[in-house]
């Protein structure tokens, strides 16, 4: 009899409504860190959880100002956000100690944006061997700690 899989957070996406609303741009006028998994709030950019993860700890720095586009960006939002991607490196290898990082974009709904009107930066720890059968046979991540989870483990070391 096959395991049963359970990643009940990942439902609000798939049956969720499509909102006009930037998420981003939501989660940062809010007050509401927690409900957003908003970690931190930089002069230029914030960083956040992503809400549907590739692996724990997937964690992503967007700017304050709803900009579509890194040529659209200044000088004081790009070094800000590389600073910020420092310490979430930092951070995730004193709480997860991974093997490495992916860290980069998707720009564009054709290089895989989900938001696309609202460009930000990716970084996910990666450990050595976490792509395994699952994710090869059946097109099926497991990540084994829920958003809220992570939250609670991250928020200490951006407060």
């Amino acid at each position: 009899m096959p395991e049963t899989l359970w990643a009940p957070w990942r439902y609000r996406y798939i049956a969720g409504e499509k909102e006009e609303e930037c998420i981003f741009c939501r989660a940062v006028t809010s007050k509401e860190d927690e409900k957003y998994f908003l970690l931190y709030r930089g002069k230029e950019n914030f960083v956040i959880l992503n809400f549907f993860p590739y692996n724990n700890g997937h964690i992503m720095i967007a700017p304050n100002a709803h900009i579509d586009s890194i040529e659209k960006s200044s000088s004081g939002q790009l070094v800000e956000m590389m600073e910020l991607a420092m310490k979430c490196c930092e951070v995730m290898n004193q709480v997860y100690t991974p093997d490495g990082f992916n860290i980069g974009f998707n720009l564009g709904q054709v290089a895989g944006a989900g938001i696309v009107a609202h460009f930000h930066m990716h970084i996910v720890p990666r450990w050595q061997g976490d792509t395994n059968f699952m994710t090869i046979l059946a097109d099926t991540r497991v990540i084994p700690e829920s958003p809220e989870e992570t939250f609670k483990k991250l928020i200490p070391y951006f407060s």
